[in-house]
């Protein structure tokens, strides 16, 4: 088991930068690949972004490619998501996720530990 804390969200105009991070604790936080989920208003949640244990395998949402980066420190349990050129469409409660599962699985019920989320907002 892992427990997770996000932080770092806020408010941004469009094309700003944000740095999310997400804060673990428990032992096996390096054993996990680690998610990073999105619910817009009145939207599904969705898949962000992926990093496998090592930190060499990512997976990004197409709307997201190009943009955002996912990384982490296994030394400090910690996974970050760097949000750039920001628009109104990114505005969501950002969550992390924690699981034993491949990097490429975008699959909310994939994941077994969740955060309480972080919320961005976007203005144009």
């Amino acid at each position: 088991q892992v427990q997770l804390v996000e932080s770092g969200g806020g408010l941004v105009q469009a094309g700003g930068s944000l740095r999310l991070s997400c804060a673990a604790s428990g032992r096996t936080f390096a054993s996990y690949t680690m998610g990073w989920f999105r619910q817009g208003p009145g939207k599904e949640r969705e898949f962000v972004a992926a990093i496998g244990w090592t930190g060499t395998s990512t997976y990004y949402a197409d709307s997201v490619k190009g943009r955002f980066t996912i990384s982490r420190d296994n030394a400090k349990k910690t996974v970050y998501l760097h949000m750039n050129s920001l628009k109104p469409e990114d505005t969501a409660n950002y969550s992390c996720a924690a699981g034993m599962v491949p990097v490429r699985n975008s699959q909310e019920n994939a994941y077994s530990n969740w955060g309480q989320g972080t919320q961005v907002t976007v203005s144009s």
